[in-house]
Protein backbone atom coordinates (compact mmCIF):
# COMPACT_ATOMS: atom_id res chain seq x y z
CA UNK A 1 0.00 0.00 0.00
CA UNK A 2 1.35 3.70 -0.76
CA UNK A 3 1.27 5.93 2.04
CA UNK A 4 -0.53 8.70 0.27
CA UNK A 5 1.43 12.08 2.60
CA UNK A 6 -0.27 14.85 1.05
CA UNK A 7 -2.40 15.29 -2.46
CA UNK A 8 -3.10 18.36 -4.65
CA UNK A 9 -5.15 19.17 -8.07
CA UNK A 10 -2.76 20.70 -10.83
CA UNK A 11 -4.74 23.18 -13.29
CA UNK A 12 -3.37 25.28 -15.96
CA UNK A 13 -5.24 27.67 -17.07
CA UNK A 14 -5.43 29.83 -20.29
CA UNK A 15 -4.83 33.07 -18.45
CA UNK A 16 -2.97 32.22 -14.69
CA UNK A 17 -3.70 36.02 -13.83
CA UNK A 18 -7.36 35.62 -14.64
CA UNK A 19 -7.52 32.27 -13.23
CA UNK A 20 -5.26 33.50 -9.81
CA UNK A 21 -8.05 36.46 -9.60
CA UNK A 22 -11.19 33.97 -9.62
CA UNK A 23 -9.79 31.45 -7.11
CA UNK A 24 -7.52 33.70 -4.70
CA UNK A 25 -9.85 36.65 -4.82
CA UNK A 26 -13.22 36.14 -5.92
CA UNK A 27 -13.14 32.25 -4.50
CA UNK A 28 -10.72 33.81 -1.38
CA UNK A 29 -9.05 30.47 -1.15
CA UNK A 30 -5.94 30.93 1.19
CA UNK A 31 -2.76 30.92 -0.40
CA UNK A 32 -0.96 27.87 0.66
CA UNK A 33 2.51 28.80 -0.99
CA UNK A 34 3.88 30.82 -4.56
CA UNK A 35 6.53 29.91 -6.44
CA UNK A 36 8.38 31.17 -9.60
CA UNK A 37 8.45 35.27 -10.37
CA UNK A 38 6.23 37.24 -12.63
CA UNK A 39 3.04 36.45 -14.52
CA UNK A 40 3.50 33.17 -14.99
CA UNK A 41 4.13 32.52 -11.10
CA UNK A 42 2.78 28.96 -9.55
CA UNK A 43 0.41 29.58 -6.70
CA UNK A 44 -0.63 26.51 -4.57
CA UNK A 45 -3.87 27.05 -3.03
CA UNK A 46 -5.29 25.38 0.41
CA UNK A 47 -8.34 23.69 -0.53
CA UNK A 48 -10.03 22.10 2.71
CA UNK A 49 -8.17 18.69 3.26
CA UNK A 50 -5.91 19.14 0.14
CA UNK A 51 -4.75 21.56 -2.33
CA UNK A 52 -5.20 23.50 -5.58
CA UNK A 53 -2.32 24.32 -7.83
CA UNK A 54 -2.69 27.04 -10.74
CA UNK A 55 0.68 26.75 -12.55
CA UNK A 56 1.64 27.04 -16.35
CA UNK A 57 -0.35 28.05 -19.11
CA UNK A 58 -2.64 25.88 -21.10
CA UNK A 59 -3.48 26.42 -24.98
CA UNK A 60 -6.07 25.38 -25.02
CA UNK A 61 -9.07 25.30 -22.63
CA UNK A 62 -9.60 22.80 -20.21
CA UNK A 63 -10.13 19.13 -19.92
CA UNK A 64 -13.87 18.31 -20.16
CA UNK A 65 -13.25 15.50 -17.88
CA UNK A 66 -11.76 17.60 -14.57
CA UNK A 67 -14.22 18.63 -12.21
CA UNK A 68 -13.73 19.94 -8.60
CA UNK A 69 -15.85 19.02 -5.69
CA UNK A 70 -15.82 21.30 -2.98
CA UNK A 71 -17.55 20.57 0.25
CA UNK A 72 -19.11 24.33 2.05
CA UNK A 73 -20.85 24.72 5.82
CA UNK A 74 -23.63 26.53 4.00
CA UNK A 75 -24.51 26.83 -0.07
CA UNK A 76 -26.69 29.58 0.20
CA UNK A 77 -24.32 31.88 1.94
CA UNK A 78 -21.44 30.45 -0.28
CA UNK A 79 -23.96 31.82 -2.94
CA UNK A 80 -24.81 35.03 -1.61
CA UNK A 81 -21.20 35.75 -1.18
CA UNK A 82 -19.69 34.46 -4.50
CA UNK A 83 -22.81 36.72 -6.39
CA UNK A 84 -21.62 39.96 -4.28
CA UNK A 85 -18.49 39.32 -5.78
CA UNK A 86 -19.31 38.91 -9.12
CA UNK A 87 -18.82 34.98 -9.72
CA UNK A 88 -21.38 33.78 -12.34
CA UNK A 89 -24.04 31.08 -10.36
CA UNK A 90 -24.13 28.50 -12.85
CA UNK A 91 -26.89 26.78 -10.50
CA UNK A 92 -28.19 28.07 -7.52
CA UNK A 93 -28.03 25.71 -4.43
CA UNK A 94 -30.47 22.74 -5.01
CA UNK A 95 -31.51 19.70 -2.96
CA UNK A 96 -30.71 16.56 -4.69
CA UNK A 97 -32.55 13.82 -4.66
CA UNK A 98 -29.87 11.90 -2.74
CA UNK A 99 -29.63 14.81 0.23
CA UNK A 100 -27.11 17.00 -0.52
CA UNK A 101 -26.75 20.16 -1.16
CA UNK A 102 -25.29 21.49 -4.71
CA UNK A 103 -24.60 25.09 -6.11
CA UNK A 104 -22.73 24.69 -9.75
CA UNK A 105 -20.22 27.35 -10.46
CA UNK A 106 -17.06 27.61 -13.09
CA UNK A 107 -13.66 29.13 -12.99
CA UNK A 108 -12.78 31.06 -16.11
CA UNK A 109 -11.49 28.57 -18.47
CA UNK A 110 -15.09 26.40 -17.91
CA UNK A 111 -13.76 23.89 -15.18
CA UNK A 112 -16.94 22.75 -13.49
CA UNK A 113 -17.04 23.55 -9.42
CA UNK A 114 -19.63 22.49 -7.92
CA UNK A 115 -20.33 23.44 -3.87
CA UNK A 116 -21.83 20.95 -1.87
CA UNK A 117 -23.56 21.17 1.63
CA UNK A 118 -23.87 18.08 3.70
CA UNK A 119 -26.91 18.40 6.08
CA UNK A 120 -26.25 17.34 9.18
CA UNK A 121 -29.06 14.60 9.15
CA UNK A 122 -27.21 13.39 5.46
CA UNK A 123 -25.52 9.39 6.09
CA UNK A 124 -22.58 10.96 4.78
CA UNK A 125 -22.22 11.96 7.82
CA UNK A 126 -22.59 9.34 9.79
CA UNK A 127 -19.47 7.76 11.30
CA UNK A 128 -20.20 3.98 13.08
CA UNK A 129 -18.09 3.68 16.36
CA UNK A 130 -17.39 6.94 16.65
Amino acid sequence: MVHVLSSRTLLSPTDPERSRAFYGEQLGLAVYREFGTGPQRGVVYFLGGGYLELSGRAQTPRDPAVRLWLQVADATAAHDELLAKGVEIVRPPLKEPWGLVEMWIADPDGTPIVLVEVPADHPIRYRPGI
